[in-house]
């Protein structure tokens, strides 16, 4: 099977019925040995476009990923990013606003942590939390202390979305390259991925109590998700649906996605004019002294 990139991807002003949508495809890989070899010559050329990225210093990326719990967005993150530079990638993790966040609007906390030109940002949860979790549990949005006139139900989704799609046609047209992944796990595979945490010791701190909880709330988070994808996926800031059952194949698919973007970019080391040169090849004889 060949990654084609446009196949996870939610067109600009489609509605989404994530039912439809596949948690599992034919593997790109038919071994392991193969997907290793696969990710390998993703994660080269990715490193590889990084370095243009830096030397270039035209645009930012931003990596944001959602899903539900046990989904794989942590490893997905640690294998595709694995061969880039620590120093031009960052990786954000958001999880319930502290005090101090909450008495800002909902895009504060997550703007302050905005990549800079030249390197990749990877947002591991982010202000989508704010038109999900909040969603799911209108008490997280009451506790956010809004005023009344805000919080009517029947608009605040509504206007949430506008505000995401104004800050990332704003980033878009600032040089960020916005590339969103929900990663599509079923919830059999997510019960599977739950009792492995109980019976393995090392992953026991990744499950909990209300890890139990919020699978009573599965077909709300649904509802939540397609929603959100529809009203926020645009031509420059799309989102991708990517089967997460497979956790080998969603991170080729994640990996090759990212690539098909950056090399779209076209970028390439900046160009050396005549003066350059000149001082260049100057300094070279005075360093063969």
């Amino acid at each position: 099977m060949h990654i084609k990139s446009n196949d996870f991807r939610v067109r600009e002003g489609d509605q989404v019925d994530l039912g439809k949508w596949p948690t599992i495809v034919a593997p790109v890989y038919k071994t392991t040995g193969q997907y290793q070899d696969l990710l390998s010559k993703h994660v080269k050329a990715l490193s590889a476009q990084q370095e243009l990225l830096y030397a270039s210093n035209r645009y930012a990326i931003l990596l944001i990923f959602q899903a539900m719990d046990a989904a794989g967005k942590d490893g997905a993150i640690q294998h595709v990013m694995s061969g880039v530079n620590p120093q031009g990638c960052q990786v954000f993790s958001f999880k319930h606003p502290s005090a101090t966040e909450l008495q800002h609007d909902f895009l504060w906390r997550t703007t302050r942590d905005l990549p800079e030109r030249g390197r990749i940002g990877i947002f591991n949860r982010s202000y989508y939390e704010e038109v999900l979790i909040a969603r799911v549990h209108p008490e997280i949005l009451r506790g956010e202390g809004l005023s009344g006139a805000l919080l009517d139900e029947k608009t605040i989704w509504h206007d949430r979305y506008r505000s995401i799609v104004a800050l990332e046609r704003h980033l878009a047209h600032n040089g960020t390259l916005l590339i969103k992944f929900f990663l599509h796990l079923s919830k059999e595979e997510q019960r599977k991925r739950f009792i492995d945490r109980i019976d393995r010791p090392e992953k026991n701190w990744k499950f909990s109590l209300a890890d139990i909880e919020e699978r009573k709330y599965w077909k709300h988070y649904m509802r939540a998700y397609a929603e959100c994808l529809a009203a926020t996926s645009t031509k420059r800031a799309p989102w991708y649906v990517v089967p997460a059952d497979d956790k080998l194949n969603t991170r080729l698919i994640v990996s090759r996605i990212v690539l098909d973007h950056i090399e779209a970019l076209e970028l390439s080391y900046p160009k050396t004019s005549a003066s350059r040169r000149s001082e260049l090849l100057l300094l070279r004889k005075k360093l063969e002294k």
